[in-house]
């Protein structure tokens, strides 16, 4: 009997496999049960499991036992009972280190060593992420049972000084790393691995086992894999069953394979066999695909489709050969689709359309492949539509989890003393529940936000909060709001009681892994608690909470391997040691539809195969560069090239390319960025131009998938019909439009009605931002607020040294902001300047001036037809001169309006301030003086420091003031009509160059323009 076969990639493996094994026992039960069966994942396993089932039509039967011999343990050995007629010596071997334990290990002995070119140790998160890469080299290493011996060689002197620095940080594998596994009694998983092979392989070659055994699936890419495949070919009654061994390709083509080639591989195997592929036979080849129990029955691939693939993935060194290679056969891209999309939006919505789309047809099964996990998730996504749940195989990183973010969030928070970005990010996550109802807990942290976190930064850790609260109580005229205010003050108290574990242990100098983690865990588990459910069973619920519970438990066990660290390290260190934990779903959530990574998917085919994501980069995946040797070192020490990693990918898209249905798709933009089809792509357009399927410029010769699922995965979001948006013009009753408006509100009133009516009429109001630096407006508060305290701490005659009393004034009122950079970078600086203007317009301007008003409140009643109105202002300076009249002033630290505007009535702030001041509405201010003068004061803090600028230029000020109260009260005539529209910007070029409103407006909507209509 042949022990070394193959099944072509055109057939469906496991079910073949299943069909030859079910004919050569002829349905003896005890036949098949005796037998073993070893296949490279778990995965593979359930898939035979599953076909063994469907060919007996779902009878009971006894199985052969089925092994996953890449994760091989001492339970499912020789040694667990199986071995074979003799009896076997008892393995003696060290146990495995657990992963979390070899990751501090090493990111210890990483965290000892100096940073290159200083005497600075390397931080505990930078560590982390070395240890994953060194830990990646030595499993790399131990998997190709290399000796670290070659390693002090590899780099000459005249190599670049970089690398001798990389072979001296490699000291810590080749020097103290074997010395902590033998104190630790312990072995590198890979090498506990590669020994349990080994000894299967010397048990089963001194005593076969009594029943048959076939090891199937396996490329032999794993050396002490393949030592233990021949040994299985070398049993009386055992064989390996290949995957796909290329029969078609010429004999000098096979002598050229580069690593980058999808029969490296086997190539490798079949010298290690000491065979040639003339010597491998098919398994069982009259099985053919209707034998197999496909659901829909399709005959088998046309044989000109193994050829054209195998064409296209020849060695670059024979590519000559496709000049003379014989004609293709139309019939080889049957069943083959190619779907080119704009983006991976389209491309997702188009395969979830596809695979919707097959659940209409009873028992049909669809797979898609793709390493791109972001489509993966995007399908998955898109499929919920239509109440798919599907998920992908693959799985997502802990730290991409609810779980896993909310460990994170809660780090960052405490670590930045409860600043209000990641306290707000972490009260508002889902598993955020404080002990009560949900829907209370999240009412309070929105009061929280808008009464404590909005504006500028608090305080640091709940005192600071406590303060923030306090002090809107006390500045809070709404009631209720000042209420809820106090009443947020003890549940704070409470939430500060859930975190404490924490924050104790993150306040002092030095703490331990262990007891970082676990005050962290009890915080997480306290503040994760409602009214009805217990912390621990929300926050560890599902894969994922059991994935970051392992975590917890690992770092219990194993974070004393760790020194001492600084606790502000800690939540990035914890996101380095989140990084590398995957998280799996137990099971497949649909039993037809399946989203599954080129590993997950091997020996597996499904009615549709849909290969997703195949551009540049992706598929296959970019090799990079290795960060510890470069590639000639590589070839050096005895390590495989990164493209290495190119040929399995480029077997397994040949696998799934041969399958009976097949869609390839890729996205022309990925993130905005152009894209490049994947080189597979590229090859079979030139080999099928070379069999004469594609004549120079003419159609493609893919067979385009119908453009009607991309028509489909547009029209799902797009309407029926778009009508435009029209401009807003809403018509509030008269008794609810405002009755009282400052100044500088009635400037808003005349360039943009529709803002007086959000703020006035709806009651809304803009939320501070987030933590908020203080911005121009602040800015100008504050110099504001030093020159008023200037004006009245001086108001007759001006000090001896007025500059010096000015900046002294400013250092007071700028305290609180001087300690942020750009405060005291830019705005300090332009401070100065006005200063020194400011005294020196003082000095000029005081003997004119009799008296001066700052920051003065007043108002004046008007009358309109739905009765009084009020208009109210605050000036910023009101000077009565010794002549009798009065100047009005307004500080501007932006750009104050043109005296064009002014005429206009477009700027009508400081004519309407000079008719409240005629009416005697300013408190100290006798009604009837004349207004000689409206200035601008521009306090810019440029090279100048300031200009004054006037409001009048062509006209008097007292007849501004008289045209402006004149508008104003046709205005109020205006709005006192109901039918009179609060109209959204009515006068593009007069619109506010500002406004909160513009989102609700909808302006971009509806404006012809740009943002301002025009």
């Amino acid at each position: 009997m042949t022990s070394v076969l193959t099944i072509s990639p055109h057939r469906p493996f496991l079910d073949v496999l299943a069909a030859g094994i079910l004919e050569e026992t002829g349905g003896d039960p005890l036949a098949l049960s005796e037998g073993i069966i070893l296949l490279p994942t778990r995965r593979a396993c359930r898939s035979l499991r599953e076909s063994f089932l469907r060919r007996a039509g779902g009878r009971p039967m006894l199985l052969p036992r089925l092994m996953a011999f890449g994760d091989l343990d001492e339970d499912e050995t020789l040694f667990a009972g199986f071995q074979g007629d003799g009896l076997a010596a008892e393995l003696d071997l060290p146990p495995a280190i657990e992963p979390m334990h070899r990751l501090l290990a090493l990111t210890r002995l990483v965290m000892a060593m100096p940073l290159a070119g200083t005497k600075e140790k390397t931080p505990p998160e930078q560590a982390a992420r070395l240890a994953v890469e060194l830990g990646r080299l030595l499993d790399q290493v131990q998997t190709e049972q290399v000796s670290f011996d070659g390693l002090h060689g590899l780099v000459p002197d005249d190599y670049a000084e970089h690398w001798q620095i990389t072979l001296r940080f490699l000291t810590i594998l080749t020097d103290a790393w074997p010395g902590y596994l033998e104190d630790q009694g312990r072995l590198d998983v890979v090498e506990h691995r590669n020994r349990l092979l080994e000894a299967q392989t010397a048990a089963w070659a001194a005593a076969p086992p009594k029943g048959w055994v076939i090891a199937a699936g396996s490329t032999g890419s794993v050396p002490a894999a393949a030592g233990l495949l021949k040994a299985v070919a070398e049993m009386p009654r055992g064989r390996v069953v290949l995957p796909g061994l290329d029969t078609l390709i010429d004999d000098d083509a096979w002598a050229e394979l580069e690593q980058s080639h999808p029969q490296y591989g086997m190539k490798g195997l079949l010298d290690t066999f000491g065979l040639t592929r003339a010597d491998v036979p098919e398994w069982f080849p009259a099985i053919g695909s209707d034998d197999t129990a496909r659901s829909d029955g399709r005959a088998t691939i046309h044989a000109d489709r193994m050829r054209l693939i195998s064409e296209a993935m020849r060695p670059a060194r024979t590519t000559d050969a496709w000049r003379a290679m014989p004609p293709l056969d139309p019939a080889a891209m049957e069943g083959v689709e190619r779907l080119d999309c704009p983006t991976q939006r389209e491309e997702a919505t188009a395969i979830a359309l596809m695979m919707r789309d097959a659940l209409e047809s009873p028992g049909r099964t669809v797979m898609l492949v793709t390493p791109d996990r972001d489509v993966g998730r995007r399908v998955a996504a898109e499929l919920k539509r239509w109440g798919v749940e599907m998920d992908d195989s693959a799985g997502r990183p802990l730290s991409g989890t609810p779980p896993g973010v909310f460990l994170r969030l809660l780090g960052d928070a405490v670590a930045a003393d409860l600043a209000p970005l990641p306290l707000l990010a972490l009260l508002k996550h889902p598993l955020a529940g404080g002990g009560e109802a949900l829907r209370t807990f999240r009412d309070k942290v929105r009061w929280l936000e808008r009464l404590a976190l909005r504006g500028p930064r608090p305080d640091r850790g709940i005192t600071g909060l406590h303060n923030a609260l306090r002090r809107h109580a006390r500045e809070e005229r709404n009631g209720r709001t000042r209420e809820q205010a106090l009443a947020l003050i003890p549940w704070l108290d409470g939430i500060g009681a859930m975190l404490e574990p924490l924050m104790a242990v993150m306040a002092r100098d030095e703490a331990t892994v262990p007891d970082l983690a676990d005050a962290h865990m009890r915080a997480a588990e306290a503040l994760a608690a409602t009214d009805e459910h217990a912390g621990p069973s929300r926050l560890w619920l599902g894969p994922a909470g059991e994935a970051a519970a392992n975590l917890a438990v690992d770092l219990a066990n194993h974070g004393a391997i760790l020194p001492p660290l600084s606790p502000r390290t800690w939540p990035a260190l914890l996101d380095a040691l989140m990084s590398g934990k995957q998280v799996r779903p137990d099971y497949n959530l649909h039993p037809r539809l399946s989203i599954l990574g080129p590993i997950e998917a091997r020996l597996i085919q499904a009615d549709l195969v849909i290969l997703a994501g195949l551009n540049e980069g992706t598929w296959p995946q970019d090799p990079g560069h290795d960060p510890w040797m470069s590639r000639p070192m590589r070839d050096k020490f005895g390590l495989p090239r990164p493209e290495r990693r190119i040929g399995l990918s480029s077997h397994d898209f040949a696998q799934a390319f041969c399958a009976p249905r097949v869609v390839v798709t890729r996205a022309d933009r990925v993130e905005g960025a152009p894209t490049v089809p994947s080189r597979w792509l590229l090859r079979i357009e030139t080999v099928l131009r070379a069999g004469g399927l594609h004549a120079g410029d003419g159609p493609s010769p893919w067979r385009m998938a119908p453009l009607h699922w991309l028509d489909w995965a547009e029209t799902l979001d797009r309407p029926d019909a778009i009508a435009a948006a029209p401009r807003p013009a809403p018509k509030p009753p008269v008794k609810a439009r405002p009755r009282r408006l400052s100044v500088t509100e009635i400037e808003t009133w005349m360039r943009d009605p529709y803002g007086i009516y959000a703020k006035h009429v709806l009651g809304l109001r803009a939320l501070d931002p987030l933590d908020a630096d203080p911005g121009a407006a602040d800015y100008g508060s504050l110099v504001h607020d030093a020159l008023e305290q200037f004006v009245r701490a001086h108001p007759d005659d001006l000090p001896a040294d007025p500059y010096s009393r000015l900046i002294e004034i400013g250092q007071e009122v700028f305290k609180e902001h001087l300690a942020q950079p750009g405060v005291w970078a830019f705005w300090w600086p332009r401070f100065e300047r006005i200063a020194a203007w400011f005294v020196k317009q003082e000095a000029a301007r005081r003997p004119r001036v009799q008296e001066m008003h700052v920051e003065v409140s007043g108002q004046t009643e008007l009358q309109g037809p739905a009765g009084p109105f009020t208009l109210r202002a605050k000036a910023d300076r009101i000077d009565l001169l010794r002549d009798g009249s009065l100047a009005i002033l307004d500080y501007k630290t932006g750009a104050p309006p043109s005296a064009k505007e002014v005429a206009a009535g477009y700027a009508p702030q400081l004519p309407l301030e000079a008719v409240i001041a005629q009416a005697g509405g300013f408190p100290g201010i006798a009604a009837g003086k004349a207004v000689s003068e409206l200035l601008y004061w521009r306090l810019k803090g440029g090279d100048a420091g300031g200009e004054e600028r006037s409001a009048h230029k062509d006209s008097a000020p007292d007849a501004l003031a008289a045209e402006a109260l004149e508008g104003l009260e046709g205005l109020i005539r205006v709005f006192d009509d109901p039918a009179t529209p609060y109209e959204a910007r009515p006068h593009p070029e007069h619109a506010p160059q500002y406004s909160d409103y513009l989102h609700l407006a909808r302006v971009k909507e509806w404006s012809a323009g740009g943002e301002d209509g025009a």
